[in-house]
């Protein structure tokens, strides 16, 4: 490794990071299945990788993985996932989950069904901080929705898609959240309001086209069974959105988030207190996988940095960089390509974050947008993999009725976003109303 100089970097520092994605990857398309391999045993690979290539002493090594495993910014993210969640095991035990989506189903028209699906996905992923989680507490009754109704399976499974992602890229307790602002050091409620002036109107335009098939729908209305729910287990969901955007601290939020939970939960009878700390924990252990995956790709990536490796991508990178907006562009691309690759858009902010940070700071970049910029694009190529969690969970619940192609040429949010994305990136007019508007 003595070929090459610390101002630009050594290629061959790359191969054990290379060695974790390819091992992550070849798993999930030899298995089909790309959540089949841990993750943090794909890393563990890499790591291994590591030390083997790396000519170092093997103190220096453990040394370089400890601190990169226990970088600040590394824990507070682990912590963040461990109280989120906990916030969401609680609150969904306590009867949350059921309440928004009967409350949705129990007021929406049946011609609005895709309307209304992608307001309710929207919302849920937005608090509960998961698409996944969202489809899955949803799909089913979507599917449903669509066969009694005779609603257009494609336009609904399209609709869920979309809201599920809308959520995820802005919640507030989202992994992919979590990872990208303390990637890029900046708080959660600025990264919030950058992130929502670009996908707020990519929502108006995705809500207003299903609004418009919806007035000009011919189906005939059918009647659909109705369940009661609690409207204080949605309290929770909102206290937390409020709390986050206000600016009080994460943690705080979150543990009087899960907290105003148990209490609902204990005096509703969905649980009793041991029950409540046993669901806490369950939320932990929720959140082992991230947890783990975080944790150990800090010290991959300390590794990787300490040999070269990341220096090496940095000059690769700023030698396509032109400006400001290239730089953003870059990033943006940078997470996408990565998202492709392991299908797993949490682990690619994770992957690409330090480096993202790197050029931000190089370029003197708004560390919020960047955050933005990594979530939103991590999202939407997450949001379009055949192989990604969230399509693979619809196209199973639709248990054949749907193909790939049909869904993604109805997932009108996605390509709405990825335009205003763009105009945020390279129009010098918004960051202007950005700053007007909300002061940062």
């Amino acid at each position: 490794m003595t070929l090459f100089s610390k101002e630009t970097g050594n290629p061959f520092a790359l191969i054990p990071l290379f060695v974790f994605i390819f091992t992550f990857l070849g798993a999930g398309i030899v298995l089909n299945d790309f959540y089949a391999f841990p993750s943090p045993v794909a890393v563990l690979i890499g790591i291994i990788a590591a030390f083997l290539l790396y000519k170092s002493s093997t103190e220096d090594k453990v040394e370089t993985l400890i601190a990169g495993c226990g970088e600040s910014k590394i824990m507070t993210m682990c912590l963040i996932y461990l109280l989120a969640g906990a916030f969401a095991v609680v609150s969904k035990a306590m009867g949350g989950v059921d309440a928004v989506v009967n409350l949705g189903i129990n007021t929406i028209d049946v011609a609005y069904f895709p309307l209304g699906i992608f307001l309710i996905a929207a919302f849920l992923s937005t608090a509960t901080g998961t698409s996944v989680g969202a489809i899955v507490a949803i799909g089913p009754i979507a599917v449903s929705l669509a066969d009694k109704s005779g609603a257009s399976l494609p336009l609904i499974s399209g609709a869920l898609l979309g809201g599920s992602m809308l959520g995820d890229n802005l919640s507030m307790i989202s992994d992919t959240t979590i990872a990208a602002t303390q990637s890029l050091g900046c708080e959660l409620k600025d990264k919030f309001k950058v992130n929502l002036f670009i996908a707020f109107p990519a929502a108006i335009v995705t809500i207003l086209v299903f609004f418009y098939l919806g007035l000009n729908s011919d189906i005939v209305t059918v009647a659909i069974a109705k369940n009661d729910f609690s409207w204080i287990a949605i309290v929770p969901y909102l206290l937390v959105i409020v709390l986050a955007v206000v600016g009080v601290n994460v943690f705080s939020t979150l543990i009087i988030g899960t907290l105003l939970a148990g209490i609902i939960g204990y005096v509703g009878g969905s649980f009793t207190i041991m029950e409540f700390t046993q669901k806490i924990y369950e939320g932990f252990t929720s959140m082992t996988d991230i947890f783990l995956l975080s944790m150990l790709t800090g010290g991959l990536a300390a590794l990787v940095d300490k040999a070269g490796g990341i220096t090496y991508l940095l000059v690769q990178i700023k030698k396509r960089i032109k400006n400001k907006k290239s730089a953003q562009a870059g990033i943006g691309a940078l997470v996408g390509f990565a998202n492709l690759a392991i299908a797993n858009n949490t682990v690619s902010i994770v992957i690409t974050g330090p480096i993202a940070k790197e050029i931000n700071d190089e370029y003197e970049l708004s560390s919020k947008k960047t955050a933005a910029i990594l979530d939103i694009f991590s999202c939407i190529v997450q949001g379009i993999l055949p192989y990604g969690a969230q399509v693979l969970l619809i196209l199973s619940f639709a248990n054949g009725k749907l193909d790939f192609f049909d869904l993604i040429s109805n997932a009108w949010y996605h390509l709405f976003l990825l335009a205003f994305t763009l105009v945020a990136i390279y129009s010098s007019f918004w960051d202007k109303l950005v700053k007007r508007f909300f002061h940062i």
